[in-house]
């Protein structure tokens, strides 16, 4: 029994889990009439054990104790009867009620003598594994003998061996303490302690008196004034014009109320006057505040309300369209660039000043307001331009929109180490088949994208053989790194580019880095996230704020100076994330706090870290954190909703979809097309589920709660009357290849290609897809002007036509020169 509740501990450890079944055996004789009869009268008991309360060892002895006597009493109940009452799911790849088993030898085996032969015991290895576990300890005259049975296809030898390690140091740490409670029970011996808090977090890096961001800038245009700092289609603009166009702003902004400490909203679109304005705000040693014009007007008006910003840059066209706020006015378009005060300001931020505030997705139904301290991306700075690999004056495409944070990472290490950065305009951001003939054109070195948009990118770059890339490096982040078989092929046919995965979530920005080794064919499919960047600390914590040994999965923490300083104006929701280090003390560089990521993930022997998915619902999806809470808070706020729930689901490899469902108000009918109509007034686009599928009701836990995992696959649901099948070749192929890409079938001439769950970035691999059948540049607005079968089709066949008829004419003009 003591044997057993240690092991269940550790079960319960490493499973994260308070309720464990285990299995064991029992001999079937408990008639002493039984004992010498011949047969097999064994049977297997499931032991229930429940952690929940955080027992003391010895209480969980006892409920052990209690546990193990009643499954006795009912020992004769065949465990095949049980299943067949209980009924669980069945699945051929694990055993039934429990995959864990727990055998204790202790019946005396000796030696045998019949005349003259002799008998004695012989182990041998039976080759393959009845259970996911199975702990066999043994009593000798030596003591306890323990070893572990496993499957290899779940568990590698190192993982059982440190399991081993690690029960026996919970049997050490209850022999020396049995009232201890079972979560404060110690899985590490201090080797192992000392490796997971301290050698694994040895990132202090003294780089001395680092300069603001702002001013990494200006020290840059001291060394090469000359250098192209921006470019934009035919516009060029040196670093000297770059800091002198900066500089004007900057002392305009200075004269209406800009200063540090203070915060500066910036709502424009993607253009030469938006990054420059960045670097202008960033003198006067304000923080910026980016809006994006495209959310909607309720969103937007909350972002103004929350940051209380006094100035808001813009244009006069979008300043016209904005909600009613306080906040001064500056037009971008009607600034003389070329008038003022060019010189540097002088004005120097405070470490601890705000930078920029990033809005993201909110639980409670509102954006969070994320602040970013100074210090936290000067570090960031001074780690990316010294890193091996990092590529100096490398031209740089500025991909990220303004509202996500990886744009600092482009545009500022470019400026601070003397290369390019290459705008582009949002039509050809969504256009990738196009998008990747201008980084070929454009030489472009450096690319951050993440993974979303990288997949689909790596599928046309790997197809375009014509093309020559003179990339560099590509570094993705913003959500888990899948290693397709696309983006290893395009790897294999360019080895020399490095290929980086980042992870940090808003309120740390970059915390850890993988470098990925040559030869992709090695690459794992789920990679690491890697090992901390200078001067950070990342810990895995158990739900009491334990450090989890190597392999075994918790919570990731971060510390150190890359953390920001909370959420604007959300004081609780601050001290819910931001909590007090319990290792402050263990290292001089540790911050005083730490962020709960609510990102599950374990360490790797070698000391990089491999993400595992989430603790709660939030998710990631083409490169946006989303809260589905939010999204459901602003479905049941609609009319005829009554309930919500939203799902991020994969039902196939590398396709994930936001899902919405549904169930109505009674006598109500909702209308689908509607509902995300309205939802788009008040969610940013990636926000908003492509299905909405309504349920007549919820599926709902033992308990009462919200089933996620049981919310239906979404089918496609279509009036059967109104079905046309293709009529031709054109909406033949068009049709396939609308099946192929949105993974479902069949597709008729009026079916949307949004409205059967098609996005942005779908609709550019679908681009790509019509190049290849069609031979023609079908422009990516096209999709969204003319989202059906029937009508792309009628695009499609002009545009052949039309190009048929430029081949005649070319074809006629060959032959007058000919004849002349």
């Amino acid at each position: 029994m003591t044997l057993l509740a240690v092991f269940n501990v550790l079960l319960a450890r490493y499973a994260r889990q308070q309720h464990i079944v285990v299995g064991t055996h029992i001999a079937g004789r408990k008639r002493p009439e039984l004992d010498n009869l011949i047969g097999f009268f064994s049977n297997t008991l499931a032991l229930h054990t429940d952690l929940s309360a955080d027992p003391d060892f010895s209480e969980l002895l006892a409920q052990i104790k209690r546990n193990t006597l009643a499954a006795y009493d009912h020992q004769d109940l065949p465990f095949e009867k049980l299943v067949e009452e209980l009924r669980p799911v069945r699945d051929m790849s694990r055993s039934p009620i429990f995959q864990t088993m727990f055998v204790l030898q202790n019946t005396p085996v000796g030696s045998s003598r019949f005349a003259e032969l002799r008998a004695e015991s012989v182990n041998f290895e039976m080759g393959i594994a009845k259970f996911d576990v199975l702990l066999e300890v043994r009593e000798t005259a030596n003591g306890l003998q323990a070893g572990l049975q496993y499957n290899a296809d779940l568990f590698v030898p190192a993982t059982i061996e440190r399991m081993l390690e690690h029960f026996e140091c919970l049997l050490n740490s209850v022999a020396a303490n049995p009232a201890t409670p079972v979560s404060k029970l110690s899985l590490l011996d201090d080797s192992e302690r000392q490796t997971v808090l301290k050698r694994f977090n040895a990132s202090a890096v003294n780089y001395g008196a680092l300069p603001a961001p702002a001013q990494a800038v200006e020290q840059q245009v001291q060394k090469t004034p000359d250098a192209i700092a921006i470019e934009a289609g035919t516009t060029q603009l040196t670093y000297r014009e770059l800091n002198a166009r900066a500089n004007r702003l900057a002392h305009a902004l200075l004269q209406a109320g800009a200063k540090p400490g203070t915060l500066v909203g910036l709502c424009a679109g993607r253009s030469v006057e938006a990054v420059v304005s960045l670097l202008a705000i960033l003198k006067t040693g304000a923080g910026y505040v980016p809006i994006d014009p495209d959310y909607p007007a309720e969103r937007i008006a909350y972002m103004l309300s929350n940051s209380k910003i006094p100035l808001l840059l813009t244009s006069r066209a979008l300043g016209a369209a904005l909600p009613v706020t306080a906040a001064q006015q500056l037009l971008l378009d009607e600034f003389d660039w070329q008038a003022g005060n060019a010189d540097n300001l002088g004005v120097v931020a405070q470490p601890e000043d705000p930078l920029y505030v990033i809005h993201t997705s909110g639980s409670t139904g509102q954006p969070k307001a994320v602040v970013l301290p100074q210090k936290a991306l000067s570090n960031l700075l001074a780690w990316q331009t010294r890193r091996p690999g990092f590529s100096h004056a490398a031209r740089t495409l500025q991909y990220a929109s303004l509202s996500f944070d990886v744009h600092h990472q482009e545009i500022f290490p470019t400026w601070a180490s003397g290369g390019t950065l290459v705008l582009i305009d949002q039509e050809l951001r969504q256009d990738l088949p196009a998008l990747v003939r201008f980084i070929s054109e454009q030489r472009i070195e450096r690319l951050w994208m993440p993974f979303a948009a990288l997949q689909p990118t790596a599928e046309i770059m790997a197809g375009r053989t014509d093309l020559e890339f003179s990339l560099q490096q590509i570094c993705t982040s913003g959500e888990q790194l899948q290693v397709t078989p696309l983006i290893r092929q395009f790897f294999l046919q360019h080895p020399h580019i490095g290929f980086h995965n980042e992870y940090g979530p808003s309120e740390a920005h970059v915390v850890s880095i993988y470098d990925f080794a040559s030869g992709a064919n090695g690459w794992a499919a789920l990679p690491p996230i890697g090992k901390p960047v200078p001067n950070t600390q990342l810990y895995i914590l158990d739900q009491h704020l334990q450090p989890c040994p190597i392999g075994v999965p918790g919570e990731l923490y971060i510390g150190g100076c890359q953390l920001a300083s909370g959420y604007l104006n959300q004081p609780e929701a601050t001290a819910a994330k931001f909590i007090a280090n319990p290792f402050a003390d263990a290292a001089p560089e540790s911050s005083q706090l730490l962020y709960k990521t609510g990102d599950l993930a374990r360490y790797l022997p070698d000391g990089d870290i491999s993400y595992l998915g989430r603790a709660d619902d939030q998710v990631k999806f083409r490169g946006f954190r989303i809260e589905p809470g939010e999204i459901e808070t602003a479905l049941t706020a609609l009319p005829g909703v009554k309930l919500a729930a939203v799902l991020l689901r994969e039902d196939h490899p590398g396709d994930k979809r936001l899902v919405g469902y549904i169930t109505a108000e009674p006598g109500s009918t909702p209308d689908v097309a509607a509902l995300r109509s309205e939802l788009l007034r008040t969610l940013p686009e990636y926000m908003v589920p492509a299905p909405l599928i309504v349920l007549d009701v919820m599926p709902l836990t033992p308990s009462g709660k919200l089933s996620r995992r049981d919310l239906p696959v979404p089918e496609l649901a279509r009036d059967i009357e109104s079905f046309v099948a293709p009529r031709n070749d054109t909406e033949t192929k068009l049709a396939k290849l609308f099946s192929e890409i949105l993974k479902l079938e069949p597709v008729g001439i009026h079916d949307d290609f949004f409205a059967l769950g098609g996005h942005s970035l779908l609709a550019t691999q679908f681009i790509s897809r019509v190049r290849d059948v069609f031979r023609i540049e079908l422009p990516l607005k096209y999709v969204f002007r003319y989202p059906s079968v029937a009508t792309l089709a009628e695009q499609v066949s002009a545009m052949q036509l039309s190009s048929q008829q430029t081949a005649v004419a070319d074809d006629a003009d060959d032959l007058e020169d000919f004849e002349i």
